[in-house]
């Protein structure tokens, strides 16, 4: 069904949704409201509670339009604001994690949690509907696809969580003690091959994942688990089916005029009429995320050579010669904005003398704090997969021709050169890992690999911080987050991570 058409009925979704809630415990909605008995009766009640189980993407900024606020966790860029709104990021990303910091540690893990018993209530109802065995094995796997990716966030930021396989029936059985790393990717990795095996195998549209959708997701978890040889097989074969492909466009990836269909996106978190979020006024208009100068450095000229060794690098116009990504990502403080009155617009300074221009619609200008931004935030796109691929067969077999012809795919559409040939496997782990940094800038991904790399307690001491604070990343400590004192309060059988006792 068109999700367009559904977001119609938004608001009686989410009286719906309330009234489906499993457990006081996971979702904070009475139990004495639920109205299962009465819903299900038809396929566009289905249709309607599938919908409900999308909606906590964008419910939970994090996993919507808030999503590149993760890279000021990195040496990507810095959080202007800090405060519990914008995630407590800027305390975090200096080292204040604790069991009463809160903020995005709060929200990540209640909101997954929130979104995992949304898709276990439909899980555990989707039988009383009248459906075709087909539509139920192709809802089913939505939905379990919903859930693998809130339980691979849970992996992400926590490394243990709690395994809730179908709805507690009362918020006492909510209280169960949680599973180790191991069993958590054991369950997603279940769940995403019932997904593979009965979501169409068809280009992303309309909101509904695909066969693609949960294959990328289970390579990405494959490399958190350093599971190289079965990354590289699973990514292979969505580049080999030809279904998907880089789109022309690099910038328009990430506005709303030009994801339409877009072939590069296997899935996002989707925004349009009435729901729509304030991406443009934040990144733009309040500089609300400052990209870094190490992030700025990190760019090419376009002989394909570092600012350090490039002939065309001049310090006088350090941004000319460029790689191209550079203007399509970042704003310097050598570019003037215009209204289309031809006025200039003039956003809040940032700290860094850098804005972000991904994501930013340009078209909606003069942006302020009322404009309604109804981009998708991108959670994976086929150049992430390109690269998913060149990392991991580089890593089981070293260089080779197909990881070549994957990094240099991408630094073609923007017309990039081709990477120097005859790279050790050393040396083309570092260049993938320098495209990566490139190519999904601002994304919110950075972290992530940062963590998965083990890199980032060296790498994050190593950057300057705006305002002078020190940035800390303690190995192991901090490549997990502690359970918020809140959470063991309400379950006495869930025990805090080992470096946060």
């Amino acid at each position: 069904m068109n999700l367009n058409k559904l977001y119609s009925t938004i608001l009686f979704l989410l009286v719906i949704i309330s009234l489906l809630s499993c457990s006081d415990f996971l979702d904070r909605n009475p139990l004495d409201e639920l109205s299962n008995e009465t819903f299900w009766t038809s396929e566009d009640e289905v249709e309607l509670a599938l919908t409900g189980c999308y909606s906590r993407l964008n419910d939970e900024p994090w996993f919507g339009y808030r999503r590149s606020y993760l890279d000021a966790l990195t040496d990507n860029a810095q959080c202007k604001f800090n405060n519990d709104e914008f995630g407590y990021i800027l305390s975090i990303s200096r080292g204040v994690i604790t069991t009463t910091t809160g903020g995005i540690i709060d929200d990540i893990w209640a909101s997954s949690y929130a979104g995992i018993s949304t898709c276990n209530n439909f899980l555990d109802n989707i039988d009383k509907a009248p459906l075709s065995e087909s539509t139920k094995l192709q809802y089913i796997g939505e939905v379990r696809f919903l859930r693998a990716f809130f339980y691979s966030e849970l992996v992400q930021y926590f490394g243990d969580a709690i395994i809730y396989k179908s709805c507690p029936e009362t918020v006492e059985e909510s209280k169960i003690a949680k599973s180790d790393k191991a069993e958590l990717l054991t369950f997603i990795y279940e769940d995403l091959d019932f997904a593979i095996s009965n979501l169409p195998n068809e280009k992303y549209s309309e909101g509904h994942a695909v066969k693609a959708s949960a294959m990328a997701l289970k390579a990405r978890v494959y490399l958190l688990e350093e599971k190289f040889d079965e990354a590289a097989t699973l990514t292979y074969s969505i580049i080999e089916s030809g279904t998907f492909g880089l789109y022309s466009n690099y910038q328009d990836i990430f506005l709303a005029n030009g994801q339409e269909n877009n072939k590069e996106i296997l899935f996002s978190t989707k925004y349009y009429g009435d729901d729509y979020s304030d991406m443009d006024a934040e990144i733009i208009l309040w500089g609300s995320i400052m990209p870094r100068q190490e992030l700025v450095s990190e760019y090419e000229c376009t002989d394909g050579l570092p600012v350090s060794e490039s002939p065309l690098y001049n310090a006088n116009e350090p941004y000319a010669n460029r790689d191209p990504r550079l203007a399509m990502t970042i704003l310097t403080e050598k570019d003037t904005i215009f209204n289309p009155d031809g006025t200039i617009f003039s956003p809040d300074p940032t700290n860094t003398g850098f804005f972000q221009l991904k994501y930013v619609d340009m078209g909606e200008l003069p942006i302020t704090t009322s404009t309604r931004s109804v981009q998708d935030m991108v959670i994976i796109r086929y150049a992430d997969v390109l690269l998913m691929y060149a990392e991991a067969k580089n890593e089981v077999s070293g260089p080779d021709q197909t990881i070549y012809d994957a990094i240099n795919e991408i630094r073609g559409r923007v017309s990039m050169p081709n990477i120097k040939t005859g790279l050790t496997q050393d040396e083309m782990r570092n260049t993938i890992r320098h495209e990566r940094r490139i190519e999904l800038a601002l994304e919110g991904l950075r972290y992530y690999d940062l963590k998965r790399w083990k890199t980032a307690h060296i790498i994050m001491p190593q950057v300057t911080d705006v305002g002078g604070a020190s940035i800390i990343f303690e190995n192991p400590k901090h490549y997990f987050w502690p359970y918020q004192q809140t959470e063991l309060e309400l379950n006495s059988n869930l025990v805090q991570n080992p470096d946060y006792k």
